[in-house]
């Protein structure tokens, strides 16, 4: 089992990253939000899950641990498989697909493309209990500097000037500042008029 990476980014495409790890490049399929926070010549650090299959294997990677716990969680529900778990956490990131599922919230969980009110309705009975047990501690979503840092600099990354990157995080900031790292890139992404 590979559970982490930590290489040189050799190149980031649409939905995977190149991560070279002892003259060795490992495709990792990974959502936008973990992309757009990569550079390419930089070293990065993934936290991975390896799914094997009979006709290949597949590397899915996760800016942390917490992401991936709940990527093989949702893979033990019926009728989800690995492309479907990513697609979950692309579109609702994990603090928000925990409340979701502790609470019983269809509309959220059918917001992901694949998931219907059957789905998400098998989801919610199967996972409800789980949830509670990959709970990060309260420190563990970070103050807002070190979020408005990390989120300013996968702008910079991404080829926005700084003052209109640190006005964007700020103004996001500013209307919720208890939101995570993810959900503050796509705010921001978002009006700054460029959704991946």
């Amino acid at each position: 089992m590979i559970s982490s990476l930590r290489g040189q980014v050799l190149s980031i495409g649409l939905d995977h990253v190149v991560v070279e790890v002892g003259g060795v490049g490992y495709a990792v399929q990974a959502t936008p939000a973990t992309l757009a926070t990569l550079r390419r010549g930089e070293e990065t650090h993934l936290a991975t899950s390896l799914v094997v299959r009979e006709d290949s294997l597949t590397l899915f990677g996760f800016a942390d641990t917490e992401a991936r716990e709940l990527f093989g969680l949702l893979q033990t529900v019926s009728g989800i498989g690995p492309r479907l778990a990513l697609a979950t956490l692309a579109v609702l990131e994990p603090d928000k697909l925990r409340a979701a599922l502790a609470e019983g919230n269809i509309t959220v969980l059918t917001q992901v493309p694949g998931i219907g009110r059957k789905g998400a309705e098998r989801l919610i009975i199967e996972l409800r209990d789980k949830v509670g047990a990959l709970a990060p501690a309260p420190s563990a979503t970070g103050d807002t500097g070190q979020v408005r840092a990390q989120v300013t600099e996968a702008l910079l990354g991404l080829g926005f000037p700084a003052k209109q990157a640190e006005q964007a995080v700020d103004a996001v900031l500013a209307a919720d500042g208890a939101l995570g790292t993810s959900e503050v890139l796509r705010r921001s992404l978002a009006t700054l008029g460029r959704k991946r």
